[in-house]
């Protein structure tokens, strides 16, 4: 036999791979698909645009604003060392009024959606804050003035209202079955840019960035940009999933938007003309970290511990103690303080809470009427300290009984506890954060009234940190104290 020409070799082989490529065809695991096929595989961003975009609008507003002297020294608008200097100069009331600085407009753009075909309109509260006009501009070009209807500062919403009618409108989606990965798009005006659209996914869920007691942002690649502040989050059925509030400068692929669902809450309040109304516990809360999960007994650093409750509030009706552990709400488990104030926020006053507790190891669970929360009333948190625990042979704290008289300024309804009378530098205490003046009034959730309380509560610690409830002011916080022995 003549072997085979190497020529006609490859032709076979190649013929061979082209039937197997075919569409519909696959070889260990490997397909071709064609145009058509990939065209449809990917979402109709095109169409989801067009027909969402029909109830996004610019809105721009204007303020009065204090600053801007009539001269301005330097070689810049705040760049001149003396720049300071005239600032003061220039504020100074003996001054004749040209001198003077004075009141100057202030104008700024955001975004918004329509909910309502008779123009209610949703946005950011930080878009419409301290406005003296707002002009709302639809995608047609139509223009209207508008009007506030309400704002919730401590979720950044707010509701404003048009004269119109049969506008088109946006539906929430339930933004608690948004999942990371899937497709979104971002409308709105970034940079005065009007109808401009970004597409991106869900990068995470939950996020807490630091805006407020009621972080839970949903994270997003879609670019977002300032004037997109108010604009909605755009699922791929064109209902909203959130809307856009947050970016980090710094960061690319990193902006925040509040779920539909947190949204929609605040929405119907203030649509109603009501001031936002959140349940309130009436407890000074702290997180749990390794140390206090040890101490507690805790499997895991999870839940909410009390470290104080506030006398004739919801939480002392309900027989909530200090060093009490918070693990649920209605059977949805508690893991951080954020967690709590949201759930607890997200009820109304007059709602019950089925609380679940851990109290000495023990699970148990109480029923709360939950009463108004109001702005003035932020759920305390401790001080925070500094640096980890380190080993020490002793405890390194002078203490002694508390007065009468200083029990009664720091607001206690009874003399009880240990007054820290110093603390020795380099201690287990010191690392911990105490200090002198703080009063220790329990230990391992024993009270304690004399140093000899204090040393038998804390030698009962076993192997675990020592668990301390400490009163610093008027306020009560836990920290742990490791017993060596």
């Amino acid at each position: 036999m003549h072997p085979k020409h190497p020529l006609k070799q490859s032709l076979s082989l190649l013929a061979l791979l082209l039937v197997l490529a075919l569409p519909g065809q696959s070889s260990a695991g490997f397909k071709l698909f064609s145009d058509q096929d990939q065209v449809a595989s990917l979402p109709d961003f095109a169409t989801l645009a067009e027909q969402a975009g029909k109830a996004v609008v610019n809105i721009s507003i204007t303020k009065t604003v204090q600053g801007g002297q009539a001269f301005r020294f330097g070689p810049g608008r705040g760049n001149s060392p003396l720049d300071e200097f005239f600032d003061q100069f220039f504020n100074d009331p003996r001054l004749p009024a040209p001198f003077r600085q004075q009141p100057r407009e202030q104008s700024s753009l955001g975004s918004g959606f329509v909910i309502t075909p008779d123009g209610f309109i949703v946005t950011n509260n930080h878009v419409v804050q301290g406005a003296d006009t707002i002009s709302v501009r639809l995608q047609n070009g139509d223009e209207y003035d508008a009007e506030v209807v309400g704002t919730d500062p401590e979720t950044d919403l707010a509701l404003v209202k048009i004269e119109a009618e049969s506008l088109d409108v946006l539906e929430f989606a339930d933004s608690d079955k948004a999942r990371v990965g899937e497709w979104v798009l971002a409308i709105g005006n970034p940079f005065g840019l009007s109808n401009t659209v970004t597409a991106g996914i869900i990068s995470a869920t939950g996020r807490i960035i630091g805006a407020g007691p009621f972080d839970n942002f949903i994270q997003t690649d879609a670019s977002i940009n300032p004037g997109n502040s108010g604009g909605p989050l755009i699922d791929l059925h064109g209902r909203v999933v959130g809307i856009n509030t947050a970016i980090i400068p710094s960061g690319q692929g990193l902006g925040f938007a509040i779920p539909s669902n947190m949204a929609q809450r605040v929405i119907e309040q203030l649509k109603l003309g009501e001031t936002v109304h959140r349940g309130w516990l009436g407890i000074q809360m702290q997180d749990i970290d390794e140390d206090m999960a040890q101490a507690l007994g805790l499997d895991t650093p999870e839940g909410v511990l009390v470290a104080d409750v506030f006398a004739g509030n919801p939480a002392d009706k309900a027989g909530i103690r200090a060093g009490d552990v918070i693990v649920s709400v209605n059977d949805e488990p508690v893991k951080d303080m954020h967690a709590l104030a949201r759930l607890i926020g997200g009820m109304m006053p007059g709602d019950e809470a089925e609380i679940g507790l851990l109290r000495k190891g023990e699970r148990t669970e109480v029923t709360v009427t939950l009463e108004e929360r109001s702005r003035n009333m932020a759920q305390a948190q401790p001080q925070e300290r500094e640096g980890k625990v380190e080993p020490a042979s002793q405890f390194g704290i002078f203490l002694r009984p508390l007065k009468k008289g200083e029990a009664e300024r720091m607001g206690l309804t009874e003399t009880r506890g240990l007054l820290v009378t110093n603390v020795q530098p380099g201690s287990a205490a010191s690392g911990q954060g105490l200090s002198r003046g703080d009063v220790i009034l329990e230990v391992n959730q024993t009270r304690v009234d004399t140093v000899k309380d204090f040393v038998e509560s804390a030698e009962d610690s076993g192997n675990r940190p020592a668990l301390l409830l400490v009163r610093r002011g008027t306020r009560n916080f836990f920290v742990t104290l490791p017993v060596m022995k």
